[in-house]
């Protein structure tokens, strides 16, 4: 699915939708969030996990930028869980 240059792969279509997170939403975060990881060493293109919220809620997104084509594809949506994610949600556990 392609919404205005970002791409969401099925994972994250699938994820958002169990998770009842909106389009919306991503763009949301997509605007706002933080950034708390960057994974451009681990990924073909740049990539990154980003923060942001959906009320008070936490959002994790994990997205890769492909500049050639102007676009920014969405990997998967998911809720930091707190056996993984410290209360600040930016920080692992271990």
């Amino acid at each position: 699915m392609i919404i205005n240059n970002i791409v969401f792969r099925v994972h994250a279509v699938q994820r958002m939708f169990e998770r009842e997170i909106s389009v919306k939403n991503v763009r949301k975060i997509l605007d706002t969030g933080e950034i708390i990881e960057d994974y451009s060493a681990e990924m073909p293109e740049p990539g990154r996990l980003m923060l942001g919220y959906q009320g008070k809620r936490p959002v994790h997104i994990v997205l890769s930028e492909n500049s050639k084509d102007n676009l920014v594809i969405i990997v998967t949506v998911y809720i930091p869980g707190p056996d993984r994610w410290k209360k600040d949600h930016r920080s692992r556990i271990g």
